[in-house]
This record gives structure tokens, sequence and C-alpha cells, in this order.
């Protein structure tokens, strides 16, 4: 039981890790498109990045979230002997 505990606390750990990056690079694209507000085609740009950052990010976190559930899953039933 303590295995399952042991990978249990990893991915709580990796998951907030992930969250973590993911509000990180959400915050340094939102202060590069506020410094870039009063130049109007850079702005443009950059907010166009920006939607694509955040689109990016988002997907990357749905992904390894989505991973790191699935590990747990096979570590739990690995456990309680519901392997197939």
């Amino acid at each position: 039981m303590s295995e399952y505990r042991d990978v249990q606390t990893a991915v709580r750990v990796e998951k907030l890790r992930i969250w973590f990056a993911w509000l990180c690079g959400n915050v340094i694209l939102l202060m590069i498109a506020l410094a870039t507000q009063n130049i109007h085609i850079v702005s443009v740009i950059t907010q166009c990045a920006l939607v694509a950052g955040f689109l990016a990010l988002t997907v990357a976190l749905v992904r390894m979230t989505g991973a790191l559930n699935r590990k747990a899953l096979a570590a739990r039933r690995q456990v309680l002997g519901e392997d197939l």
C-alpha cells in the first residue's frame, strides 16, 4: 500500500508543478502584452501571441494532467489487484 501512496504523492507534486508552470507562463505572457500595449502594431502581434501561447500552455496542461491521472489509476489497479 505504501507504493501506491508514493505514486499518489508523486502525482500530486507533479500536478502542482505543472499548474505552477502554467500560471507562470501565462503571467509572463500577460506582462509582455501589457508592456507593449502602447505600441499599436506590436500590441496586436503580442495579443495574437498571447492567445496562441495560452492555448498551447492549456493544451499541454490538460495532456500532462491526463497522463498523470492514467499513471495513478494504473498504480491503483496494480495495488488493488485489478490488473488485466
